[in-house]
């Protein structure tokens, strides 16, 4: 028998991006996850609501300002987020690094004002089931937030070194971006839950 001869596979790249990265899949479940926690606790949050006519159960509204300074911050992230992905897709180590620095920023700034955001629920966490939704609600989302930021700071730390080289860093960069449009789409019904569906009521 014949033998055929091997297929020359030196054209194909060494590493994938976005689907076709175990990586990417792997963030898409955890986000799933993730994102069905988000959900659970908004249920709760509105179960709890129907039990009650006046929901705020006699509680003063919260302060809007600093959750709405926070969403506008990360609506505005989503700009150089996107830019990013773009540069990691081309495998162009100078945007990316630049990209990477001001994502790092973008991220720190809502975690600063986050720590005004809670003070201004006007609730603490165990005054009643009003005050504890509010502050499980904010907790989850700003665990989230921290973690991405802290992935963040640290890929672009490795994107200043020998590492940054390998391709599938570019690919870890466009897993980042993808996760933090996660974190940034599931503030939103969070906003809403905390700061406008009691002033409704």
């Amino acid at each position: 028998m014949k033998q055929r001869p091997a297929a020359d596979l030196s054209g194909l790249p060494s590493f994938g991006l976005g689907p076709r990265s175990p990586t990417w899949w792997g963030t898409l479940g955890f986000m799933a996850l993730e994102g069905m926690g988000f959900a659970l606790a908004a249920g709760a949050y509105l179960y709890l609501a129907t039990l009650w006519p006046n929901w705020r159960l006699s509680a003063p509204e919260p302060n809007h300002l600093p959750g709405t300074i926070v969403t506008l911050l990360l609506i505005v992230s989503l700009v150089p987020n996107h830019l990013l992905n773009r540069y990691a897709k081309q495998c162009a180590i100078g945007p990316v690094r630049i990209g990477m620095v001001v994502m790092s920023l973008l991220g720190s700034v809502p975690l600063i004002v986050r720590w005004f955001e809670f003070p201004a629920l006007n609730i603490y966490w165990d005054t009643n089931a009003y005050g504890s939704m509010l502050w499980v609600l904010l907790g989850l989302h700003t665990i989230h937030l921290i973690t991405d930021v802290g992935d963040t700071i640290v890929l672009t730390v490795l994107m200043f070194t020998r590492h940054a080289y390998s391709g599938r860093r570019f690919g870890d960069v466009g897993d980042n971006v993808f996760y933090w449009d996660f974190v940034v789409l599931t503030w939103i019904p969070i906003y809403l839950l905390i700061y406008w569906v009691p002033r409704l009521g």
